[in-house]
């Protein structure tokens, strides 16, 4: 009776130490598997709004419309109900490599990528854990604004993101420096080019330290010149924020700087309101205000409101453009310095 007493109970710790092993083994495995498995995700957004001139006529005129009856810069430039875009990203992620694709329809997707409907379109490598690479079509790294209105506060954009470089075609490499400092160097084409047909290259650089960001950029007299450009924010109180942005681009004397800040309020969860003010000046005749002559500036004010519903935004806008030369029309047609008009967007995430 003691010899099968013992050998019952070697057997009981043999089958549970098999067990206990397989059971780790199990789970090692599925931690493993969890840890590749690629993710696949799916999102975009659709706008629309409706704009009136306070200040000139909304009728468009000499036939076909002109810059007299809005500001001079890009998007939300049309009078009565107008569309915005429909923007639809498809992102791939792995464990070291993903892709992005992220296509665009409609006169706001048409303004910022010429009509290509291709917004961005990537791939790219985490060679190491503080190191990424990516190759391909990506947004630009200048400016406080993006194309998208869903990343915005306002939903009219500024004249320094208007005439910045929107996107770039080539490779960049991140590299998370340290928990505070990153740095980013791309090569890349003539900005906003996806191809190559007069071999030019420009030079990014990104420097970031806390939020804060230092953007360069260079292609000799391509097409902009040489840009910097300073992009950052504070929160000044758990409910106050403050966005800055300051600029400097010149190609060969014909350029532009200027400065905007961008003080934010939540009065409520669902609630906020914002004010963009912002000094542009060009050097030569640039052509971005439009009055047609040397070293205009412009000042313009923008106080908007955010009003969210689950995933969907409603933005009334209030806006000032007042110039240091004609550059509008007033409700008589007649050569104007300002310009004021008022805005509701609707813009709905997914």
């Amino acid at each position: 009776m003691k010899t099968i007493s013992n050998t019952n109970y070697v057997k009981k710790i043999f089958f549970l130490t098999l067990t206990l092993i397989s059971s780790g083994i199990f789970a090692q495995e599925v931690e493993i598997v969890e840890e590749v498995k690629p993710k696949f995700t799916f999102g975009g957004s659709v706008d629309a709004y409706y704009k009136t001139n306070l200040s000139a006529t909304d009728r468009a005129i000499f036939g076909g419309g002109n810059s007299f009856l809005a500001p001079g810069t890009s998007f939300a430039n049309e009078t009565g109900f107008a569309l915005g875009m429909a923007n639809l990203i498809a992102s791939y992620e792995g464990e070291k490599v993903g892709a992005v694709a992220d296509v665009v329809f409609g006169p706001r997707g048409d303004a910022a990528t010429g009509g290509y409907n291709l917004n961005q379109l990537y791939a790219y490598w985490k060679v190491s854990e503080g190191t990424k690479l990516t190759m391909g079509r990506f947004n630009t790294y200048l400016g406080y604004e993006v194309i998208s209105p869903v990343a915005n506060f306002n939903y009219s954009t500024s004249y320094l993101f208007s005439y910045g470089p929107f996107s770039h075609v080539g490779v960049k490499a991140d590299f998370a420096v340290s928990d505070d400092f990153s740095l980013m160097l791309a090569v890349m084409n003539v900005t906003d080019e996806n191809s190559n047909l007069t071999g030019e290259y420009s030079l990014g650089a990104q420097l970031g330290y806390s939020g804060q960001f230092l953007n360069l950029y260079y292609d000799g007299k391509a097409k902009l010149g040489f840009e910097i450009d300073y992009t950052g924010g504070f929160d000044i109180t758990d409910t106050f924020f403050l966005g800055l942005n300051a600029a400097y681009q010149d190609n060969d004397g014909i350029g532009f700087y200027g400065a905007a800040v961008y003080p934010q309020l939540a009065t409520s969860d669902s609630f906020k309101i914002g004010l963009r003010g912002e000094y542009f000046s060009e050097m030569g005749d640039y052509g971005a205000i439009g009055t047609g002559v040397d070293d205009s500036s412009v000042f313009a004010v923008t106080l908007t409101g955010s009003y969210s519903i689950e995933n969907f935004m409603i933005k009334p806008e209030l806006r000032l453009d007042s110039a240091s030369d004609d550059a509008f029309f007033d409700n008589d047609l007649a050569a104007s310095k300002s310009l004021s008009s008022f805005l509701i967007a609707a813009i709905y995430s997914f």
